[in-house]
């Protein structure tokens, strides 16, 4: 609150500047931009069009290599956080290329890793030596200091949408990464192994965790899509989700990654959701059908057309509601998980 008083004004002033030598610094000239009354997100609403991307990121082969690259990524920058390479506040996104016959290096971070698979057949992804071959709407987990690469035995390109966990893990100081000595990580297991011997509602006798990480990183969208379908004749639907399901880690019913949450969710034709906004910004990719994303309300309302394969960013509280004009499959992932188990998540239906 400005005051009414030069004197008084004057002496705070020159309080200020006496104790900067001490490193001190008065609470009572930020106060209110660090205690709002709600949460106040850098990120903006917005949405990526992938068939106007998509040239793009093919033209990004012609530029450099996936070898040379390390990984060949455009990346998501919100209009809200230019320069700060984020989709939103807390999330980093991506679009990965890779083209036949390359290979992105093997290398580990302590950021998680996901990729949802947006276009191609014939990629891969190994994990500790384990593959797993991507289909577009495939759900993939690169955890935390696990030694990965990706490559590419079929024809056409294959990309696919990554979201990190990076500014959560540069914030905390714990960022670290190491490249393997060879182009690729030695072979593991047969490929999927772990989604058979996890993932069909059994576990190996004896089976002791090691890791916070689930211990499928591969869940396919030929199961997920068919849950759904099997679901949707006898759901309630509910007002502000339709039907949406969370990717779990089936040895502990806990989130399939630690630090973000993923979603799946099916709107039928015609759906439109109520508004909604809670505390946990996240981005969301657009598995099938096409509808409209509205946020807010009033004159301050922004909408958005919406096809297969687009990508949408939702700001931390920020109300959306989403119509679809047909059957609509939409693939999310946001920072709720670290909220919750903080205790401080928030929604407003």
């Amino acid at each position: 609150m400005a005051s009414a008083d030069p004197t008084h004004d004057s002496i705070q002033a020159a309080f200020t500047k006496r104790i900067e030598a001490d490193r001190l610094v008065p609470l009572w000239n930020f106060f209110s931009n660090w205690f709002t009354f709600d949460p106040q997100a850098e990120a903006e609403p917005y949405l990526w069009h992938y068939d106007g991307l998509r040239d793009s990121v093919l033209e990004s082969a012609n530029v450099i290599s996936a070898r040379e690259a390390e990984r060949r990524v455009l990346v998501l920058e919100n209009p809200g956080l230019i320069g700060k390479h984020l989709v939103t506040d807390s999330l980093y996104a991506g679009l990965q290329l890779i083209t036949p016959g390359e290979v992105a290096p093997a290398h580990r971070h302590t950021p998680v890793a996901l990729r949802f698979i947006i276009e191609g057949s014939g990629g891969y992804t190994s994990v500790a030596g384990e593959r797993t071959y991507m289909e577009p709407g495939d759900f993939i987990v690169t955890p935390s200091w696990a030694w990965h690469d990706h490559g590419h035995e079929g024809e056409g390109p294959v990309v696919w949408l990554d979201v990190l966990d990076v500014p959560l893990i540069r914030f905390l100081g714990a960022n670290f990464t190491e490249h393997y000595p060879e182009e690729r990580y030695p072979e593991g297991p047969p490929a999927n192994d772990s989604l058979h011997r996890y993932g069909s509602n059994l576990r190996p006798v004896g089976y002791r965790r090691d890791t916070l990480a689930s211990p499928i990183f591969s869940y396919p969208y030929a199961r997920t899509r068919e849950s759904l379908e099997k679901l949707k004749n006898h759901s309630d639907w509910d007002p502000c989700y339709g039907l949406k399901m969370e990717y779990i880690d089936p040895t502990t019913g806990g989130p399939a990654i630690p630090t973000i949450s993923t979603f799946i969710q099916l709107l039928p034709k015609g759906f439109s959701t109520a508004p909604y906004r809670s505390t946990d910004g996240g981005v969301y990719c657009v598995a099938e059908g096409a509808g409209t994303v509205r946020f807010g309300d009033g004159e301050n309302a922004t909408e958005f057309r919406f096809g297969p394969r687009d990508i949408f960013a939702v700001p931390y509280w920020q109300s959306f509601s989403i119509e679809a004009d047909e059957e609509t499959v939409i693939f999310s992932a946001t920072d709720k998980i670290v909220q919750t188990k903080l205790g401080v998540w928030r929604e407003q239906r």
